[in-house]
């Protein structure tokens, strides 16, 4: 039984002995040697679930250890993750041990005396003897001493974001990457989705939302700044920065190919939703880029004048700027990705493997872990994946699938039907592969029992053929649509065309607006709904026993099948509403009946 400690209980979690750990892991019946000949433990009989090339085998650590973000494998073998979220008084991280030398986690210890409400944080790296932290605010690092589990050394305070809105941007997320000089590097996410003025737009836009030029989140946001890495105390106003136009870094680290920090970039969402003059449904699922970046001094990669279209291999205008998906305009002068990724995908963590377990082909690249997509609707959500990325001379050669079976669905038609997500990759003291996944906490150990010399083309095509797969391969326009509406577009839609009257909460404005939230009117039949969003209504009304007298306008010409479908299966299941969804082609059916050509 694993033992669950807190805080309070960490002086013994401290004293276990690494000694007696190794002793229990020699005297283990194991299977497979990795090239140093240390035993590597049995893999699980399905692999955890996962789908690996030839040659390579899957144990599962540790099954549900609570939402975590980033991890960190010591050089004994113990494990750190970073919760996504945590109060000061509950321990933000969490340490596992393996104390039988089975390969699975046996003890469990909260850690972190630190609070993070943001939900986007992550950053859990092992520098120089040295467990970072990322929170929302702060980058925080403990000595690690040998034995212990959960560090006893005092926390300091190497940063702290001083933005008196961080917390509330979109993209506050902290993953130090760290040089070979003494520097750590941090990223300032942009708090926008596309540079529009939050102020007007929200942060998500607005339909035909144009964007603030010059956009004044550059300054301080969307890019990486440079920092000392063992400087105490240290604000932004003491880094450097080093590049900009990054919208949204999840994932960074320095490469031992070409003494360089690597990237990996989420792009901008809602083009159909924000532009659907200038993109269709199509255009917005699988665009833009998400990209992996080599970072150089003085890069600008263009966010938000620009994006990367991997369909069309370069840098096109942004839509808030005047794009229409094929002008270049200013986007033609920025730097390009190492490569692009499919638009979405969410790529959290990058990883150069250096150990000489797995074939040496893995030592010439990157892995990438992406945690899928939530806004490829009306297409099925994508990503879900851990891929391999070859490198030559900072130069990628084509993205491989190399861990894929997270999802434990065919189709992803919504992002909570994913069984997993992949989030964050570790590489341990043997070469083992280690990734996180952030729905329940469960890791994986990916470990090689093949032949290193014979490893090549049929081995890599027991996962390159997943490409088939409806959230790996690139959706076919119209084919492959799926017919349901989205929750996501349609809370976008609500605050635009909706809010202002029935507000947020959907209770209206207790005078001429009425009350979405426990209406007959959007829980009952959906044809007269339909009905008065396509054409408006106008005359008195009662719900819930009061009268109302507002003016609803038409949006017959405003909203497509889909776009309607999105916001009444969004309202359907609002504010304590529980009512079935409604598909775009619920919607074309009822269109063609009410509304008057």
């Amino acid at each position: 039984m694993n033992e669950i400690t807190k805080m309070t209980d960490r002086m013994r979690a401290a004293s276990w002995f690494f000694g007696g750990c190794l002793m229990a892991c020699m005297a283990v019946a194991c299977n497979g040697n990795n090239t140093n000949g240390t035993a590597l433990p049995a893999s699980d009989s399905d692999n955890g679930g996962l789908i690996l090339p030839g040659g390579f085998e899957a144990l599962t650590v540790i099954d549900s250890v609570g939402p975590t973000r980033h991890i960190a494998v010591n050089e004994n073998g113990d494990i750190y993750a970073k919760f996504r979220m945590s109060k000061k008084d509950e321990g933000g991280s969490v340490a596992m041990r393996d104390l039988d030398g089975d390969g699975k986690i046996d003890s469990i210890v909260r850690f972190g005396d630190y609070e993070d409400l943001g939900g986007l944080a992550v950053g859990m790296t092992i520098h120089d003897g040295y467990l970072y932290t990322s929170s929302v605010k702060q980058v925080l690092r403990n000595k690690l001493q040998p034995g212990e589990l959960v560090p006893t050394s005092r926390t300091e305070v190497i940063l702290t974001d001083n933005d008196p809105n961080v917390g509330r941007n979109w993209h506050t997320t902290k993953p130090p990457a760290f040089d070979r000089h003494g520097n750590m590097y941090i990223p300032f996410g942009a708090p926008s989705d596309a540079g529009q003025d939050k102020a007007l737009y929200g942060p998500t836009g607005t339909p035909g939302g144009k964007g603030l030029d010059p956009s004044p989140e550059r300054e301080k946001h969307a890019g990486i700044w440079r920092f000392d890495a063992a400087k105490e105390g240290q604000t932004q106003e003491d880094g450097v920065q080093v590049a900009t136009g990054l919208r949204s870094v999840v994932g960074m680290t320095w490469s031992p190919l070409d003494d360089h920090l690597y990237a990996v970039v989420n792009g901008i969402d809602n083009f159909h939703t924000i532009y659907p003059d200038k993109f269709t449904a199509w255009q917005g699922a699988v665009l833009p880029s998400e990209v992996m970046v080599r970072v150089t001094e003085g890069a600008d990669y263009g966010w938000p004048y620009g994006y990367y279209d991997q369909l069309q291999g370069k840098n096109v205008l942004a839509p808030a700027y005047g794009g229409d998906g094929k002008t270049q305009g200013r986007a033609a002068d920025f730097d390009l990705p190492v490569v692009g990724f499919p638009g979405h995908w969410a790529p959290m963590d990058i990883l150069f493997y250096q150990g000489n377990q797995f074939p040496e082909r893995y030592k010439q690249g990157v892995f990438v872990a992406f945690h899928g997509s939530t806004d490829r609707s009306p297409y099925p959500q994508a990503g879900y994946i851990v891929c391999f990325v070859p490198l030559v001379d900072g130069k990628a050669g084509e993205w491989e699938v190399f861990a894929d079976g997270f999802t434990g669905v065919d189709t992803v038609e919504n992002t909570s039907d994913a069984v997993y997500r992949p989030m964050g990759l570790a590489e341990g003291p043997d070469g083992s592969l280690y990734i996180s996944e952030s729905n329940d906490g469960r890791i994986w150990r990916i470990m090689f029992k093949g032949d290193r010399q014979a490893f090549g083309a049929n081995e890599l095509a027991v996962t390159e053929k997943q490409r088939s797969r409806s959230y790996i391969k690139t959706p076919e326009e119209g084919v492959d649509e799926l017919d349901k509406g989205s929750m996501l577009e349609g809370g976008i839609l609500y605050d635009t065309y909706c809010a202002s009257c029935h507000q947020r909460n959907g209770m209206g404005d207790n005078n001429l607006y009425p009350p979405l939230a426990g209406s007959d009117r959007v829980t009952g039949p959906v044809e007269p709904l339909v009905d008065i969003i396509l054409n408006g209504l106008q005359g008195e009304i009662t719900v819930k026993g009061k009268t109302y007298n507002g003016i609803m306008p038409p949006h017959a010409n405003i909203l497509d099948d889909h776009a309607a479908a999105s916001i009444i299966t969004y309202i359907r299941s609002r504010w304590d509403n529980d009512a079935s969804p409604i598909t775009p082609s619920e919607v074309r059916k009822i269109r063609e009946k009410v509304v008057k050509k």
